[in-house]
């Protein structure tokens, strides 16, 4: 048993035995090596560090190891390793669609997904009804006149519909954008205009904490300022029949879209053709549309869930997202290694604290994925997993979305069982997968992160860029990964992209947390180093909270911080300077709130909001986030900020009083 004078970073949780490392995907893809040729390694610290100094070698063998589906092969693994622009095994031609149902026909009758909601509903698909409906809902969209590179948006809940339709659009070759429907209408919008899709593929409602959300007008305001949708199919969630495209123009039911059977086809596109986009933000402008390729998605998916989730055939993968994190994506490829993959739509506490915990139960879940936030409420719920269910079947839980502490560790070795693997994780929308993650060959340390991903060349910057270890410095990866955005859509010149990720460190991708690597080669994630908002585990830039907020007529400006930092505890700030002779009482406070959560997120919503007579700003009127966030965070003023660079610096005593009162 651990005692609780071990809660303290760095103490030992949990070693692999014998059998786990035996039977570990990671040890068959090693002896693969040896039996082909290559390299020959008895470590993972030793294949990490080929895998990054390497990286043409290590990529074709995953390629190779993993028998990769294409109709074309190529002519070489990588173009150069500048940043951005490195190109990934050029002349290939294949489809991630295709690779998901490559070995469908020998299980056909088992299944590929389980579905639940709080409602209480349940279903199971099996692999003969996915191939069925995709190959009908792509047929559809084919007729419409959907073909490669068109767009498709989703507005749409964590349904095997959501699944349904993007394989459909991949197989097309068509490019897939999805936002979940509790994002208001302003911000699904603003991701959505960017993109011009032809088609819009809606939900009429959702439920969440028992509540029916009824999104049809969202959805008829949606299409009125998105001109280029031709055509739009409702998904009945809410309502049944003509009551769920009431309102909707030229609107079809998800039922008639898949009324007529056709056989399913793969459009073959080249490596670095697009398969979706995803948005993260930073602190000014419309969100940032990442586009991912078909062939980076799936080969760097295959790599992650393969070797660092150790996912085989037999397990039963959980993650528990909503369709607006990237995690959801990474969910839909767990059916890459031909595991079952359960979505769930709803509240992870309704009916009951430990809904989550009676599922895993119920589905004979293996591998459960969740964030550290949750891991935090069931500290706070008092839950004790273990007493209240069988857990035998539960093999390993992921945590990502934002540090976890060593106290969120001990509680899952305490409260959930001393065999489970706890592989924590982090990384990033911007490549839809993980930067630093779990192995099943290495032991578990109290608030660590096991290691560096193959392929990922992780560092740690000082302020000069130097690497360091053992030091908080900024994260960069300082060689290409498959994954990372071929391009911004419409970013012309790649002026975004470079801004958001080269412009600290020329040629290095900074992606904008604090990390410590230790000198066994663990990591120690600190959160964002930037200004943007992160809320389990999605990005928003401040701007998009700026919009909402100061579009009220009693607000005249606004600031917002993230203190999730140094801190490891997840706190979002608001700070408002009101017109004249306002007071900021809970009417206002409520109305604030209230208008975030209708046009942003419910997740946005700030836990304190403060009125300020003024917002620190520079000398060209740059609201300072950054400065400010550190000062709350125990940073002395004059460490956090240059005085000279500020315009109103006497604004800044507000802050400093706060930190004081905050830092205890």
């Amino acid at each position: 048993m651990i005692g609780v004078n071990e809660v303290r970073e760095g103490a030992l949780l949990w070693e692999p035995t014998y059998d786990i490392i035996d039977e570990a995907n990671l040890t068959a893809y090693m002896n693969w090596l040896k039996q082909n040729g290559g390299p020959r390694f008895t470590d993972y610290k030793r294949l990490w560090w080929w895998s990054v100094t390497s990286l043409e070698d290590f990529w074709e063998s995953i390629w190779n190891f993993f028998g990769v589906h294409a109709s074309k092969s190529f002519s070489k693994v990588l173009s150069d390793h500048r940043m951005p622009g490195a190109k990934w095994f050029l002349g290939s031609e294949l489809n991630y669609a295709e690779h998901i149902f490559k070995d469908c026909e020998r299980r056909l009758d088992n299944t590929a997904l389980l579905f639940a909601s709080e409602k209480g509903t349940h279903r199971k698909i099996s692999w003969r009804k996915l191939q069925r409906d995709v190959g009908a809902f792509s047929g559809f969209l084919r007729e419409l006149g959907v073909k490669r590179g068109d767009r498709v948006a989703a507005y749409l809940p964590n349904t095997p519909e959501a699944v349904v339709t993007l394989l459909s659009c991949a197989s097309l070759g068509a490019v897939w954008s999805i936002c979940s429907p509790d994002f208001g209408v302003a911000s699904t919008v603003d991701r959505f205009k960017q993109v011009e899709p032809k088609v819009l593929l809606a939900v009429d409602g959702y439920f969440y904490n028992g509540k029916p959300f009824d999104r049809r007008g969202a959805v008829s305001e949606m299409l009125t300022a998105l001109p280029s949708v031709e055509r739009t199919v409702v998904f009945p969630y809410l309502f049944k029949g003509d009551d769920s495209v009431a309102n909707i123009n030229r609107a079809v039911t998800f039922e008639e879209a898949l009324s007529q059977q056709q056989e399913l086809r793969f459009e073959q596109v080249p490596f670095d053709h697009p398969l979706w986009i995803l948005y993260s933000s930073g602190t000014t402008g419309l969100p940032k549309p990442l586009v991912h390729s078909h062939g980076g998605i799936l080969i760097e998916h295959l790599k992650m869930l393969s070797f660092h989730h150790d996912l085989k055939p037999s397990d039963v993968f959980f993650w528990f997202t909503t369709t607006g994190w990237m995690m959801w994506n990474y969910l839909v490829s767990g059916l890459l290694t031909g595991a079952k993959i359960v979505l769930y739509d709803g509240s992870p506490s309704h009916p009951a604290p430990d809904a989550m915990w009676e599922l895993i139960e119920r589905m004979g879940i293996t591998f459960f994925g969740t964030s550290a936030a949750y891991i935090n409420y069931c500290i706070k719920a008092g839950l004790n997993p273990k007493k209240e269910f069988e857990l035998k079947k539960l093999r390993a839980i992921g945590s990502t979305g934002s540090p976890l502490s060593a106290e969120g560790f001990f509680w899952v070795y305490k409260n959930v069982g001393s065999r489970v693997w706890l592989a924590s994780v982090s990384g990033g929308t911007d490549v839809c997968s993980a930067f630093v993650g779990g192995s099943p060959l290495l032991p578990v340390y109290a608030g660590e992160i096991q290691c560096r991903c193959l392929g990922a060349r992780v560092e740690a910057y000082d302020v000069q860029g130097n690497s360091v270890v053992d030091e908080v410095g900024e994260l960069v990866v300082t060689e290409p990964m498959p994954s990372m955005p071929i391009y911004l859509w419409g970013d012309k010149d790649n002026k975004r992209y470079n801004e958001a990720y080269f412009e600290m460190y020329p040629g290095v991708w900074r992606h904008g947390d604090w990390i410590k690597i230790t000198n066994r080669g663990t990591c120690v994630i600190y959160g964002r180093s930037d200004s943007t908002i992160k809320r389990m585990g999605v990005r928003l830039g401040t701007s998009e909270i700026y919009r909402a907020v100061e579009s009220l007529p009693e607000v005249m400006d606004s600031l917002v911080l993230d203190l999730e930092g140094l801190t490891g505890k997840s706190l979002m700030l608001l700070f408002v300077v009101l017109r004249n002779n306002i007071t900021l009482d809970d009417s206002l406070k409520t109305k604030i709130k209230q208008k975030i959560r209708f046009d942003i997120s419910p997740r946005y919503v700030p836990d304190e909001i403060y009125s300020i007579p003024d917002v620190p700003k520079t000398l060209n009127g740059k609201k300072l986030e950054v400065p400010l966030k550190k000062i709350l965070l125990g940073v002395p003023v004059e460490k956090a900020v240059n005085l000279g660079s500020v315009h109103n610096p006497q604004s800044l005593n507000f802050f400093v009083s706060l930190a004081k009162e905050l830092n205890g």
